[in-house]
């Protein structure tokens, strides 16, 4: 029976902090042991990615009591920010680290040198890694997200409710889509935020200002975290996902939107273009616009709210798209097949 030893933020499964990254470990977890891997869990509690003194202490303490040629898969938000605490073992245990966003520094470089192999969340995320990093090609891997099945959301005629499911930070972009909702609000719509409110609480803080000052308040939902039942009822709701990130690798609320023929409105920027993918036609399930950029954004939402034969484009492209998506059992074999790489290495 193979064993691996995998090593995760220490709020993976906390409801009040759901995440893509915490999602994709745990299904990740879930779908090696269904391969038949034992499955040995180590979470590890801490600030990461930026790690205090008993952060590495604790990271360093599980790694020095795992055997000698264990198999061990590090979530890259803690591993790549310490290589000082993997390089005495890089030698000794067979280390594959699973990168999720990209750090882009000298000690992401240190860390990933001490890996045994590398595992990214997209295949945006390697050919990055690739870009910016000594690697051999053959040590870095791609193990996309999977998606799972998900009944078609029936959509109402004027389009007017849309959806965005993301933390509420600077970086997934939420002031860039309040300025765009300003911009037109002579248009019927609503407008439901799905996500954490506490990672950057000032920032929710002055948006609730400006939604306030703006007269939007009553048209935009901030719902906070929502999970499974409740999650899935929010996406069977929705008319259109927007998504204004400034940067993101992949984005796994688009697959979960298009697994319920939703279409997209997104940033054109990282995995996102790959992420929406096309039709089996070629025709894209959704909108791309420059991140950051509230004009265009606006100028994006007012073509969706006014041009009925827009939105049926779209949502017929996204159906056709919903139909080429892959599950999770691609990534775990995926991932397993890192694993068994690394191990025969």
């Amino acid at each position: 029976m193979t064993v691996v030893h995998v090593v995760l933020p220490g709020d993976i499964d906390d409801p009040a902090s759901p995440s893509g990254g915490n999602g994709y470990d745990r299904r990740a977890c879930q779908g090696l042991a269904a391969l038949g891997w034992t499955v040995r869990e180590h979470p590890v509690p801490g600030g990461w990615p930026h790690p205090g003194a008993a952060d590495r202490a604790a990271l360093a303490g599980v790694l020095a009591a795992l055997p000698d040629g264990a198999a061990v898969l590090l979530d890259g938000l803690a591993a790549s920010t310490v290589p000082e605490v993997l390089a005495p073992h890089a030698r000794r245990l067979r280390l594959v680290v699973l990168v999720h966003l990209p750090l882009e520094d000298d000690v992401e470089a240190r860390a990933l040198a001490a890996a045994t192999a590398v595992v990214t969340t997209s295949e945006w995320t390697r050919r990055r890694l690739l870009d910016r990093y000594p690697l051999a090609a053959d040590r870095v891997a791609a193990a996309p997200p999977g998606v799972d099945p998900a009944p078609l959301a029936p959509g109402s005629p004027a389009g007017a409710r849309l959806l965005c499911v993301a933390a509420v930070t600077p970086l997934k972009g939420h002031d860039v889509l309040a300025a765009a909702l300003g911009r037109v609000a002579d248009l019927p719509w609503t407008c439901e935020w799905v996500g954490p409110l506490t990672r950057d609480p000032d920032f929710v803080a002055r948006l609730r200002r400006r939604l306030a000052d703006t007269g939007l308040a009553d048209r935009v939902r901030l719902a906070g975290p929502l999970t499974g039942d409740d999650l899935a009822a929010a996406y069977a709701a929705a008319d259109l996902l927007v998504l204004p990130s400034r940067r993101e690798t992949y984005g796994m609320v688009v697959t979960e939107a298009l697994a319920r023929g939703v279409p997209v409105l997104a940033s054109d920027t990282g995995g996102l273009p790959g992420t929406l993918g096309r039709s089996p036609d070629g025709e894209r399930p959704g909108l791309l616009v420059p991140p950051a950029d509230p004009a265009a954004l606006a100028g994006a939402l007012r073509r969706w709210l006014t041009d009925p034969d827009l939105r049926d484009r779209l949502r017929r492209a996204a159906r056709q798209r919903r139909d080429t998506l892959t599950g999770w059992p691609v990534t775990a074999h995926r991932l397993a097949a890192a694993l068994k790489e690394a191990t025969a290495a």
